[in-house]
């Protein structure tokens, strides 16, 4: 399997997975055209489409895609979504024939509350659940319903490549630092994402073990984070400490 990030709007990454007969499937394409472009630089056949929440800007570009390839869209359970030919609950999974793919659908609410990651082949495409370094808004959840979609996928292998859905990773580094300042993990991984972004090289994917290792909101158990969380008042209860990181980094301005 061949896993390619599309760049795509101010930041986003459309996910284009494809096997050596170029049989391609895409995740949660904001835009057609750039989808497009990729399949034919390539020579690919579109195969079916995947969506993880119902944010325009992961799936704007679907229905210029179905009105050229006749695929299946897997979807959350979500009537904000027009498209979905199979819509998802947790634990199903998609037996994908053509690439062949085996993908197990996880439920993540928090950034929505409809919001589905999928995981197989040792590849995460979580939507903006989880990023590198960071975690998504909470638009519509709770922070006991993310940070318990967080332990989740914080469960799977340490090898799993994590497919975030923004270029996020240079800022939410610069938040990291503050909460771990001598965290020398952290502090390679931020020089590793400055030397790729500066090179025009997207900082994703990245293993779920750098994940752990580097991201404060997957580490509110760590002492490092903890004692941040003291500084809080919130030093005893995890959800509470969550709650906290996401306000400052709702708050974050540098």
């Amino acid at each position: 399997m061949h896993l390619i990030p599309l760049p795509a709007l101010a930041d986003n990454y459309i996910w284009l997975l494809h096997d050596d007969e170029g049989q391609a499937l895409v995740v949660d394409p904001g835009v057609a055209d750039v989808v497009e472009q990729a399949l034919t630089a390539r020579g690919l056949q579109l195969r079916a489409i995947m969506l993880t929440h119902h944010h325009h800007d992961h799936i704007g570009g679907v229905a210029a895609l179905l009105a050229r390839h006749d695929v299946p869209v897997h979807a959350p359970m979500d009537e904000r979504i027009p498209f979905g030919t199979r819509q998802l609950r947790d634990g199903e999974r998609i037996e994908q024939a053509l690439p062949s793919l085996d993908l197990q659908v996880i439920h993540v609410p928090g950034h929505t509350l409809s919001h589905i990651a999928y995981v197989g082949a040792g590849i995460l495409f979580c939507g903006d659940t989880l990023f590198s370094l960071g975690c998504g808004r909470l638009f519509e959840g709770t922070p006991a319903q993310m940070i318990a979609s967080l332990d989740r996928l914080a469960a799977l292998p340490g090898d799993t490549l994590v497919c975030c859905g923004h270029e996020y990773t240079e800022a939410n580094g610069r938040f990291a630092q503050g909460i771990e300042p001598a965290n020398a993990d952290l502090q390679r991984r931020r020089r590793q994402v400055e030397q790729r972004r500066a090179q025009g090289e997207p900082s994703l994917p990245v293993t779920l073990a750098s994940e752990r290792a580097t991201n404060p909101f997957l580490r509110t158990d760590s002492a490092a984070v903890r004692h941040w969380c003291t500084t809080q008042g919130t030093a005893d209860d995890r959800t509470a400490c969550f709650a906290a990181l996401r306000r400052a980094k709702d708050n974050f301005r540098g």
